[in-house]
C-alpha cells in the first residue's frame, strides 16, 4: 500500500488489502472510501467483507463506486459528503487512485483554483488536465 496525502485530510491509493487496514488507522485516517465497483476486484475485497473489516479497525467506510469514463454527479456528491462528514483524515482508494482523485477534485470546484486543483493530484502521476473544463464552470 502506498498513501499519496493530496492534502493534510485526504489521502488516495491504489487498491488495500484488507491487512493494510491497521497501517491506514494507525497513519490518523478515520474515514476510508472505497471508490472501486465490486466488479472490478476478487470477491474478498468487495463491498461488504472490506466493510466489516474496515469497521471491526475502528474506521468509518463509504462505499462510493466509481466507474472510470463514467463518473456521475451522485458519485461526486457522495465523495464532497463523506468528505464533509468525516470527523477526521480521509483514505479514499481505486484502482490506481486516480479515480479517487477526480472526484476529490471535483468535489472541490469552485471552492479552489482549478490550477491547485490538477496540480496538487499530478505530483503522484494522476493527470487531471482533461478536468479543467469542469473544475473551472
Amino acid at each position: 500500500m502506498e498513501i499519496r496525502a493530496l492534502t493534510p485530510t485526504y489521502a488516495v491509493s491504489p487498491q488495500i488489502a484488507l491487512d493494510d487496514l491497521a497501517a491506514i488507522k494507525a497513519a490518523g485516517y478515520v474515514t476510508l472510501i472505497d471508490n472501486r465497483p465490486d466488479a472490478e476486484i476478487p470477491p474478498h475485497l468487495h463491498t461488504d467483507p472490506m466493510r466489516a473489516a474496515a469497521e471491526a479497525a475502528g474506521l468509518r467506510f463509504i462505499a462510493n463506486p466509481v466507474i472510470g469514463g463514467a463518473i456521475t454527479e451522485a458519485n461526486v456528491a457522495a465523495q464532497r459528503d463523506a468528505i464533509a462528514g468525516s470527523d477526521g483524515p480521509v483514505f479514499a482508494y481505486c484502482a490506481s487512485g486516480n479515480r479517487s482523485s477526480v472526484v476529490w477534485a471535483l468535489a472541490h470546484a469552485g471552492t479552489a483554483p482549478a490550477d491547485e486543483l490538477i496540480a496538487i493530484p499530478a505530483r503522484f502521476g494522476y493527470d487531471l488536465e482533461w478536468l479543467r473544463p469542469a473544475l473551472t464552470a
